[in-house]
């Protein structure tokens, strides 16, 4: 079973509302997962929890190429408004998981015509390489065996679900706009995610 380990925590006051600030990683001290947690433990409600992986274009740089910046804004601030919610932060999932630099040479061939499938595995790389373990792990040791997770993406639901924790999805997108629409298209066509461009369009 993968290990991952609790590095250091902190509070942090935001423009949000207060939240516990915990990072895991690995024994090296490689940064796993970022996990931003708001309120504690609900008898009467599930946590809350959003997996958002990490999007330098997106999150800091504002891109229209994705929607992975209104999602993160929009997560925190619903995780703010919840007796209990936990936003996990995955460092490592640049790309869905191909890393920066080969991100931006997929972007390079998606502006010749390939949609976002077709440059990864032109670039000779999975479409998605993801790997949800350290997740479910952070969640455990966060005393998580329950939880509502804002998704549309069914592999982050099955990743959850095989680690034996209980999902019941709660939709997390509709994220749309002319630079991102065909992005979100083939999300909902080709990688099976649940109506992320707000279409209508179920995989």
């Amino acid at each position: 079973m993968l290990t991952t380990a609790l590095l250091a925590s902190c509070e942090l006051p935001t423009s949000y509302g207060d939240f516990t600030l915990h990072v895991f990683g690995d024994a090296d001290g490689r940064e796993d997962v970022i996990a931003l947690v708001h309120g504690g433990p609900d008898a009467l409600h599930r946590p809350l929890v959003r997996l958002h992986s990490a999007c330098f274009t997106g999150d800091i740089l504002a891109s229209l190429r994705c929607d992975c910046g209104p999602q993160l804004v929009t997560a925190v601030r619903l995780m703010a408004q919840e007796p209990h919610g936990i936003l996990l932060y995955l460092p490592r999932h640049e790309g869905r998981g191909i890393g920066l630099v080969n991100k931006i040479k997929a972007y390079a061939l998606q502006e010749q015509g390939m949609d976002t499938v077709a440059a990864n595995i032109h670039l000779g790389l999975p479409a998605d390489a993801r790997d949800y373990r350290a997740a479910a792990d952070a969640l455990r040791q966060l005393g998580v065996s329950g939880l509502r997770l804002a998704t549309n993406n069914p592999s982050k639901i099955e990743a959850l679900v095989d680690a034996g924790l209980t999902v019941e999805r709660v939709p997390h997108g509709g994220f749309v706009s002319p630079h991102n629409s065909e992005y979100l298209r083939v999300k909902d066509i080709l990688m099976g995610h649940l109506d992320s461009s707000g279409s209508g369009l179920v995989g």
